[in-house]
């Protein structure tokens, strides 16, 4: 499968956090060619492993996660769904979006907005609350009540589509866009001999507590973990000093969760492969499922690899696809080295 049709295969499923299971079979069949072995845990994330057949081989896991933000209804008032949020919602970004109801069937609605015409001079000037929002699904009280249980999920209603300059614009980018990085790493280990055991992991749950891949990696004992995200990517509006340049390779990350040799590992396959990378420094929590991971069991070496990614957490999300296979290159050289070099 190319580039292009995994991207639309992956960014089209719809998987909030808790209710991956539609994204995570479709992560299955993207990632089965190049490994041993796929299965699903308890908190359905998806595990695959690529076995090197080495007595007493080190064990790396992988880690990119598969749920995106979403909505949930709470309850239906003369036919209008109320609803909160899965993970963090922008709630600038609701107001007329187009978006898809969970229930099955899944139906089309919209999230209500007030017409400039009829809005005052207060309204106008400010986003309107969470709260006061309603999703119109077009149906009755009393046929909304029937076909939309209340704790059903709903997520954006857009796929994703290619830009000039190899830009991908879409939902669900963060992190979908990395799991594909993992497959395009899977696909460049699958022939080559390996000092240790690959274990890839399509998790659950990092939009709300990361607990899909902290149960993973429990299970799994690592010695090491590569929690691949998405970082802030460069735009006109953004703090340069808070930004990553798209089209600058990836990041790196540097700090107290990022055990400093498998950064300098990081580094070294980037150097060796001659492929553009930056660097970010974090100085606590970075966001990602390492943070949760690293204290599993008596503690797990982990470190942040990052695709810059614009506008997170929207319907628009915009990558570089040079980026992310320059990822996935840095992650195959770093694989390659371990047991070789002593990083793990």
């Amino acid at each position: 499968m190319d580039l292009h049709t995994m991207f639309l295969t992956m960014a089209g499923e719809k998987g909030p956090s808790g209710f991956e299971e539609p994204v995570a079979k479709t992560a299955q069949r993207l990632l089965e060619p190049y490994v041993d072995e796929t299965w699903f845990d308890r908190l359905g994330s998806l595990v695959g492993v690529r076995r090197c057949g080495k007595k007493g081989a080190k064990k790396i896991l992988l880690d990119a996660h598969l749920d995106e933000i979403g909505l949930m209804v709470t309850g239906i008032e003369e036919g209008f769904l109320r609803f909160t949020e899965i993970g963090g919602v922008d709630q600038r970004m609701l107001p007329d979006r187009e978006v898809t109801v969970l229930c099955d069937p899944p139906l089309m609605g919209v999230i209500a907005c007030l017409p400039p015409h009829v809005q005052s001079a207060k309204d106008s000037d400010k986003a309107m609350e969470m709260e006061d929002l309603y999703i119109d699904v077009g149906l009755s009280q009393e046929e909304a009540e029937r076909r939309i249980p209340i704790g059903t999920p709903v997520t954006y209603r857009c796929g994703c589509f290619f830009m000039g300059d190899g830009r991908v614009c879409g939902k669900s980018m963060d992190d979908r866009a990395c799991f594909v990085s993992l497959v395009l790493c899977a696909k460049l280990l699958k022939d080559k001999d390996l000092d240790c055991d690959v274990y890839f992991i399509g998790s659950s749950r990092e939009e709300v507590n990361g607990a899909g891949a902290e149960c993973a990696a429990f299970a799994i004992a690592p010695d090491a973990c590569v929690a691949v995200d998405v970082t802030h990517g460069d735009s006109p509006d953004a703090p340069k000093e808070k930004t990553y340049q798209l089209g600058g390779g990836p990041v790196i990350g540097l700090g107290p969760n990022c055990v400093r040799t498998l950064s300098r590992a990081l580094e070294e396959s980037a150097r060796r492969q001659n492929i553009p990378y930056q660097q970010e420094v974090m100085t606590g929590h970075t966001g990602t499922n390492a943070w949760g991971v690293q204290v599993r069991r008596e503690g797990i070496a982990t470190a942040v690899l990052s695709l810059p990614l614009r506008y997170m957490h929207t319907p628009v999300e915009v990558l570089d696809t040079e980026d992310l296979k320059r990822l996935a290159q840095v992650l195959s050289g770093f694989v390659g080295q371990i047991g070789k070099e002593g990083a793990v």
